[in-house]
């Protein structure tokens, strides 16, 4: 039982790359890869932070400060000086693996017996409980923050500038704008799994963050699907299938490793699991044709 309910604590720690992702590509139709670096860097700046005794209250909003700096950043390369964006998220994410480097001085940072914020609030004497309702209202808050974001005049402009640029451009809508403030929102947000997740596990790693776009990509995948088969238009429904994505991504590599399939075999499973999903949808609609 103690197996699943990591899977789910995993879950919700990565809730914050899968709306990253969300915003990145299925709002601005930008294939974000400074994902990978963005993540390592909520992590480092955790990690960092809470080794010299600096309180939560002070980390999370330079996590979040840090994060929209580098998405800002690949924004701006992409907008201001015209280069493709998805080699402008590499160029960002492979500058960012030494800046992380730099901050922690060493490729590995435990964090063991320093106090985190699993051990500053106590809802329950069980740890992994007390952590899954933290994480929990952790998440929610998230989640209410963006939807209520999404729903402003702002956050329609954002979603418009995603489905019709040159439209909301003839507006007098400042597009570029829009990219730079999306792109540095769903970095902040990727900032924060590294901030939850380096906490939950206790270190932190400058290699962790290798791949970890695939799991907000198959959160997204699994929640478009739902949200297709559904026929879903509500902005709120659409960010819980989300996060329940992220959560479900979790529970599929847990079933794996319970059934004995060897750990090295994981990211072969990961990039399986995400092939399935994206390819089912497709051949399903092909044989009804």
């Amino acid at each position: 039982m103690d197996f699943y309910l990591t899977a789910l604590l995993q879950g919700l720690c990565f809730s914050g790359i899968a709306l990253g992702i969300y915003i990145s590509m299925k709002i601005f139709n930008i294939p974000d890869i400074t994902t990978d670096g963005s993540y390592t860097l909520g992590a480092v700046v955790t990690a960092v932070l809470l080794t010299h005794h600096q309180p939560t209250y002070i980390i999370l909003p330079v996590v979040i400060i840090a994060g929209g700096i580098a998405g800002a950043i690949t924004g701006i390369i992409h907008t201001k000086l015209k280069i493709n964006a998805l080699l402008a998220g590499i160029l960002v994410m492979t500058a960012l693996y030494s800046v992380n480097l730099r901050l922690m001085g060493r490729s590995n940072l435990p964090l063991i017996n320093v106090p985190s914020l699993f051990t500053l609030i106590n809802i329950s004497a069980d740890a992994n409980h007390n952590s899954f309702w933290i994480l929990l209202c952790f998440v929610a808050l998230i989640t209410l923050i963006i939807g209520y974001l999404l729903k402003t005049d702002f956050g329609l402009a954002m979603r418009a500038t995603g489905n019709s640029e040159s439209m909301i451009r003839s507006l007098g809508v400042n597009t570029d704008r829009m990219k730079i403030t999306g792109l540095a929102l769903a970095n902040a947000l990727t900032a924060l799994s590294g901030y939850l997740i380096s906490q939950l596990q206790g270190y932190t790693d400058i290699s962790m963050g290798i791949g970890i776009v695939i799991i907000g990509l198959g959160s997204v995948i699994i929640a478009e699907t739902m949200i297709n088969w559904l026929r879903i238009t509500s902005v709120w429904l659409s960010l819980v299938l989300v996060l329940t994505g992220a959560i479900i991504f979790q529970f599929v590599l847990a079933i794996t490793l319970d059934i004995g399939v060897d750990p090295i075999f994981l990211k072969v499973v990961t990039a399986v699991f995400v092939l399935l999903i994206v390819s089912l949808p497709r051949i399903n609609f092909r044989t009804a044709k």
